[in-house]
């Protein structure tokens, strides 16, 4: 067979989703004190090592086939992609790892600064194969949700073109699971050094991100004529929610920020990446807008709630997954003048059947994500001492450290075991 333009296309976005994920270590990386940088960025990198080794052994093979309860297909039908070899659906088994990857990386941002790097490597593995591969059959895989599942066949199917369910709010979810286990920073709401430490590196990883996700959206479209709808909607959403997010911080807090920029751009990535081959190019100006500013206000609620979502993995990712995904069912467009949202008269058959896929996809996120992290807590333990906290998690998990700072403690590419265990001032650290 030969390669076709549309085979090329796949496999270079492909590339470009998995550029996304290094893009996200420098996103949360900067976002953490100096003294976690490291081990922010690695969570994220060994995420791209230990999905790819799942994916091909058996996560590709339970997201498509047979299923089995409409909740998973079998992991050795396609074990070890050896029935692929030779066909072109090893392009798309290659396409759908790097959404795997990045899934679960964006997990990491919720337990910033206080987890141990073991039993993060355990968590990965786990939670892709058991929540991650099932929810991406129920909904892409011909699962429950989908035109004929269980549920699927019954509501409607539920519109998430590139993860608005399988990617974002389930991340977001498993987040706030996550970031409820292990409890709260030291210092938490109180401590100015948790504030972020590089925002350039911010600032680097958002674009990156904006970047890859033209291929994260725009890798599955089949006409020229998606595609071009596709890209100018990945750039309308993000500008549009960058522009809400820093209105927002200018009426709240009398400044716009750039973190505020870049988590704005992130925001509206996450809004448009479900209906973005459903809705107009001023339809996806408007969820933009609308996604970055419900998630700048959703940010702050953290300290009124209690839980420490380190990086806003809950006020940006679930908040925004569940805008983007929700608004379809008002916004969509009509299919050769059939269906459609709520606003161009397709009645609220297709907004039901977004609002069921969101709730099986936070209830099975939940349940799933609270009985992985529990057995990880209350087994290996998922969180590192307080003094390790204190010193830093890039030493204690890594012996190494992010910078040299001429000899004041936090520099320094390798340490021996032996001088971990002297603490080292927090004022010194931050």
């Amino acid at each position: 067979m030969d390669l076709s333009a549309g085979h090329v296309w796949v496999m270079v976005s492909a590339a470009l989703v998995l550029l996304m994920t290094p893009g996200l270590a420098f996103f949360y990386g900067g976002m953490t004190r100096a003294k976690a940088a490291l081990n922010m960025m690695m969570m994220s990198f060994v995420s791209i090592g230990l999905v790819g080794v799942v994916w091909v052994l058996w996560g590709y093979s339970m997201t498509g086939g047979d299923g089995i309860a409409g909740l998973f297909a079998s992991p050795f039908a396609a074990f070890g992609l050896e029935g692929l070899i030779g066909t072109e659906d090893m392009i798309s088994a290659g396409f759908g790892a790097t959404f795997a990857i990045i899934t679960v990386a964006l997990i990491s941002g919720a337990i910033a600064d206080r987890a141990k790097f073991g039993a993060w490597a355990v968590f990965v593995p786990v939670w892709v194969t058991l929540v991650y591969c099932p929810l991406a059959f129920m909904v892409w895989g011909g699962g429950l949700l989908g035109e004929e599942g269980a549920i699927g066949s019954v509501v409607g199917e539920a519109i998430d073109f590139a993860g608005g369910t399988v990617v974002h709010i389930n991340a977001g979810v498993a987040a706030l699971v996550l970031a409820l286990i292990i409890g709260k920073r030291r210092g938490f709401g109180s401590d100015p050094s948790h504030r972020p430490h590089n925002i350039p590196f911010v600032m680097l990883g958002a674009a990156m991100l904006w970047f890859g996700w033209f291929g994260f959206n725009g890798g599955a479209a089949g006409t020229a004529e998606e595609a071009g709808l596709i890209w100018v909607n990945t750039l309308a959403a993000p500008a549009a929610a960058m522009v809400g997010w820093l209105i927002t911080e200018r009426i709240r807090d009398g400044r716009p920020t750039s973190l505020g920029a870049a988590s704005g751009i992130v925001a509206g990535l996450v809004a448009i990446t479900p209906a973005c081959a459903s809705v107009s190019p001023v339809g996806a100006l408007g969820l933009g807008l609308v996604s970055g500013i419900l998630a700048a206000l959703a940010v702050g609620l953290k300290y009124k709630l209690g839980y420490d979502d380190s990086l806003d993995v809950v006020g940006v990712h679930l908040v925004a997954g569940l805008v983007g995904t929700v608004a379809i069912g008002f916004i969509a467009l009509p299919v050769d003048g059939e269906g459609g949202g709520l606003f161009y008269g397709g009645g609220f058959a297709q907004l039901g059947a977004q609002i069921v896929a969101t709730v099986v996809a936070i209830v099975f996120s939940a349940v799933m994500t609270l009985i992985i992290g529990l057995a990880i807590h209350k087994t290996m333990g998922f969180r590192v001492t307080e003094e390790q906290e204190i010193n830093g998690v890039d030493l204690s998990e890594h012996a190494e450290t992010a910078y040299e700072l001429g000899g004041i403690g936090v520099g320094g590419s390798f340490r021996p075991a032996a001088e971990h265990t002297t603490p080292v001032k927090e004022s010194v650290n931050s």
